[in-house]
């Protein structure tokens, strides 16, 4: 498939976003993240400007983006639209969310429903970009299991990171921030490796000859292409990436999305707060940039089975 730049910001940017919002609906109700007044603008600040941003984005890949509302109307049947629906009820709640922490710095009473809803939001959302792609049986690379978790294992990953980015930067004396986001990172890139090996070995999810049923007879391959110029099909759908392409960029995201901050966060650890805050907002950076890579990816190498018409094999 063709990795549009705009879905990529768009799953990478909201993904991050609902992660922090996330961890700060739960972190912050039971003490585990102060209730101050500045803090908490810059990281529901930064949560819900990485959400907007995000959807924003997704609306470019549309034909008519002028049009982008009536897509919550097909909830029912489509989760785009159930996509659609659970980012707007996200916002309801987690306005009421930002608006106790930041103007009246309360952390008890309905503001602890508004946080905990908020988190049910954020899960929804997420979880519903992820069946966008693993509904899709004509891509054999995202109908699967493994996508919907990869979604919400990377939008955990990269809110941890942010969120302690944020927590050293405000100078905030709490630790686990550091380690639920190494711990994060550990499980979606786990995952990831998981997903990647299973879909090496995975079977096509169809053939040129059992689209024809003439696979009794022999290999089965097109004599003459369907036209002679491109086409919407093979410029959205036919995308391909080489092998050796491929393989390098995984190694490149797995260095900057997990190596890498893994490292920073470690040097994050000892020195005086400045230098320890710098070292985590570049383990931030860095997460992000491999993310982008890994996400870059997952569209790059989906084949859709209309390429069989093209006499492309999806294997």
């Amino acid at each position: 498939m063709h990795p549009a730049p705009s879905l990529v910001v768009f799953t990478t940017a909201a993904g991050a976003g609902y992660g922090l919002l996330f961890l700060l609906g739960i972190a912050a109700p039971f003490g585990f993240l102060p209730i101050e007044r500045w803090f908490g603008a810059a990281a529901l600040g930064l949560a819900l400007g990485l959400i907007t941003v995000g959807l924003s984005a997704s609306t470019l890949h549309l034909g008519h983006p002028e049009r982008a509302w009536r897509a919550v109307s097909q909830w029912r049947s489509s989760w785009l639209s159930r996509e659609g629906v659970a980012a707007l009820a996200t916002y309801a709640v987690a306005a009421p969310f930002a608006l106790g922490w930041v103007v009246w710095q309360t952390g008890g009473g309905v503001w602890t429903v508004f946080a905990l809803l908020t988190v049910v939001g954020a899960i929804a959302t997420t979880a519903c970009t992820g069946m966008i792609y693993a509904s899709l049986k004509t891509i054999r690379q995202w109908y699967t299991p493994w996508v919907p978790a990869l979604f919400l294992a990377f939008a955990l990953a990269t809110g941890a990171i942010w969120l302690a980015a944020l927590v050293h930067g405000f100078g905030i004396g709490v630790t686990w921030t550091d380690w639920v986001a190494a711990g994060a990172l550990l499980l979606a890139w786990g995952l990831k490796l998981g997903y990647w090996h299973a879909m090496r070995r995975a079977a096509p999810a169809a053939t040129a000859e059992s689209a024809t049923g003439l696979g009794h007879l022999g290999r089965v391959q097109a004599l003459e292409a369907p036209h002679t110029e491109d086409n919407y099909l093979l410029r959205e759908m036919g995308y391909r990436i080489a092998r050796k392409h491929a393989d390098r960029l995984r190694g490149l995201a797995v260095f900057f999305g997990l190596g890498w901050p893994l490292a920073f966060l470690l040097l994050g650890q000892s020195g005086p707060p400045a230098a320890d805050a710098i070292w985590v907002f570049v383990a931030a950076v860095a997460a992000s940039l491999g993310v982008v890579i890994a996400r870059w990816l997952f569209f790059a190498e989906a084949q859709h089975t209309v390429a069989l018409y093209y006499g492309r094999h999806t294997g």
